[in-house]
């Protein structure tokens, strides 16, 4: 009798669930593309300001795929591939397909709301200093999925309340829920004082906003979990 060895060929996204695994992918073949045509990719589908003549409309969900660089995409597509794979496993793919991209959106409505705020009080200057803070704002593009991925946190945190986040460094375990608190006074701290110059800080809070707001929703309406799940 003979017999045969069938190797194992599920590779390293077997367990990973659908929406995650191809947002992921669809991640770095954009960052690859990107790397052959930085100019033409970042000025087609970076999210610029509304009024620059830069933008075009289709930006605010594209702009989610673009990164800045090997450890902006690294740590993006990290935080997902850990975070995303555990809500989209209790929500389904669906709801989370669905929960990912609004989290996106609503980071971006944030981001352009500070800028119009900003762009307001450029105006209202009037001063050189100003039209050149104007000139700034509209030709400097908004990229990654990080607005996303702080709402998939959010949600990870509200589902998972008590769960214990290490970070690598410093090496610091908190439970989940006082991890990304702590992130978000972070993030609205440094928005503020303006630190950071680069960092879109109001984007990551309008992400994890729209997180919060969503996941209180689906639970007060019963609808949270997959029902596949229960």
């Amino acid at each position: 009798m003979s017999y045969y060895y069938q190797e194992n060929r599920r590779g390293p996204f077997a367990n990973v669930p659908k929406v995650t695994k191809n947002l992921i992918i669809i991640n770095i073949v954009v960052f690859v593309a990107t790397l052959f045509n930085e100019n033409f990719m970042i000025g087609t589908f970076g999210l610029f300001y509304p009024t620059s003549v830069y933008f075009r409309w289709w930006q605010p969900i594209t702009h989610m795929f673009m990164h800045g660089g090997f450890w902006h995409i690294f740590f993006n597509m990290y935080t997902l591939f850990i975070f995303g794979t555990v809500v989209e496993r209790i929500i389904g793919s669906k709801k989370f397909l669905l929960f990912y991209f609004i989290c996106g959106l609503g980071a971006a409505g944030l981001q352009m709301l500070t800028q119009y705020i900003e762009m307001q009080s450029f105006l209202a200057s009037g001063s050189k200093a100003a039209m050149e803070g104007i000139i700034a704002l509209k030709s400097t593009p908004t990229v990654g999925a990080s607005g996303a991925i702080y709402g998939v946190l959010m949600g990870y945190a509200m589902l998972f309340p008590d769960s214990k986040m290490t970070l690598l460094f410093p090496p610091v375990t908190l439970s989940a829920k006082w991890m990304v608190g702590i992130f978000a006074a972070i993030e609205l701290f440094t928005g503020v004082a303006g630190w950071a110059d680069g960092i879109a800080h109001f984007a990551h809070l309008g992400g994890m906003l729209i997180g919060w707001l969503m996941i209180r929703w689906w639970r007060r309406r019963g609808v949270l979990f997959d029902q596949e799940v229960l």
